[in-house]
């Protein structure tokens, strides 16, 4: 089988490009990335991938055909998701929302580029958006340029994230074959070992060899050995020390909250003078030690945000922990300010998820060429 040629559209800083990457039977020509520091980790991550730092409206196919010398037909496949901030449904929903729309830009650059197959990765509000018609009119425009398109909902911790992250995924194609979705391979259902399936990756599975550390420090040492082959693989090529690992330094009060958490605890099960005066449901929360998290957002290191309270010291996530919790090894580099790399790592899709839909893509393309 020949090399299947990849451009990421809305690259941010590459976990949906990671699987692809990773695979010789891949080879990804370009990505295009609107903010600076995205698109500068993503160059460092991946540095024999052209990096475009444009505007979506700006980028097509003229930018390949000039710089890289791309022929029509030479894009196998399209991967990426528009900004999904509109669609979520993690905060308020913006219904004229620009970024909403860039979907009409995905739509573009397929039409100019023609690729045999494409991804395209939402978050699970898109399927209630504008009562479930937004949806409609995405694969109805896909399905204009004669891709047969299906969708399904794919929660990472299925498939060996220790994130309990829900995402659509996509597929178009043009091939012969019918696309096939990666199959589960982890579950917190009782029948596991009938299924076949191993129990999902917890907390403590993805950051229990990291060091403890308190309010306002840092930690450059692992605390032990890696415990588990999830532990293993964030470790493969891993620096000698440990970068972003770093937690931001809280006042007393706030600290003093967080100390009175239980494990998995909200402010409700706290005394009442020690209550935020507002918050939401999941807000000022901690997570459990012995689950999988929550998904993981920008605001990791924040604990006033979603539930991202360390269920062992009283503080929230570091940079380096919201990286492993996504499944992002500890060699790969984020780049810019604190909260820049939150973003990159809140925005992202998980790695681990990025492989098993490449080895999907890649049968599919096997089972057609």
């Amino acid at each position: 089988m020949k090399i299947i040629n990849v451009l990421d559209l809305f690259a941010g800083v590459g976990g949906l490009s990671y699987g692809f990457a990773n695979d010789k039977q891949f080879q990804i020509i370009a990505s295009n990335e609107i903010l600076p520091d995205m698109a500068k980790a993503y160059s460092l991550n991946h540095p024999t991938v052209k990096v475009y730092n444009k505007d979506i409206k700006e980028f097509g196919f003229i930018d390949l055909e000039k710089d890289l010398s791309i022929k029509k037909g030479a894009i196998d496949l399209i991967i990426g998701g528009p900004p999904c901030q509109s669609f979520s449904t993690v905060g308020k929903r913006v219904i004229d929302d620009p970024r909403g729309w860039l979907f009409q830009e995905y739509y573009r650059v397929l039409k100019e580029v023609k690729p045999k197959v494409f991804l395209f990765e939402n978050v699970k509000g898109l399927l209630s958006m504008q009562k479930g018609e937004l949806l409609k009119t995405i694969i109805s425009l896909f399905e204009s340029l004669n891709y047969k398109v299906q969708y399904r909902v794919l929660n990472s911790a299925d498939y060996g994230v220790p994130q309990m992250r829900e995402r659509v995924i996509l597929i178009g194609t043009k091939l012969k074959s019918q696309f096939q979705y990666p199959k589960q391979t982890h579950s917190n259902s009782q029948d596991i070992f009938s299924q076949n399936l191993l129990p999902y990756l917890t907390l403590s599975d993805a950051i229990g060899d990291l060091p403890f550390i308190g309010n306002g420090e840092i930690g450059v040492d692992y605390k032990s050995e890696p415990k588990n082959e999830f532990q293993k693989k964030m470790r493969i090529k891993a620096p000698n020390k440990l970068v972003d690992h770093i937690s931001p330094k809280n006042n007393e009060k706030l600290i003093q909250l967080m100390n009175s958490l239980p494990d998995g605890g909200t402010p409700l099960d706290i005394p009442e003078e020690l209550r935020p005066k507002s918050g939401f449901k999941n807000t000022y929360s901690r997570l459990w030690w012995e689950r999988p998290s929550t998904t993981i957002t920008r605001n990791l290191g924040t604990p006033s945000s979603s539930r991202c309270i360390h269920p062992k010291v009283s503080r929230p996530l570091t940079t380096r922990e919201g990286a492993r919790i996504q499944s992002f090894p500890d060699n790969y580099i984020f780049y810019g300010s604190r909260s820049s790399k939150n973003l990159q790592i809140g925005n992202a899709v998980p790695p681990i998820l990025s492989e098993v839909l490449k080895n999907s893509i890649k049968e599919h393309f096997r089972k057609s060429l």
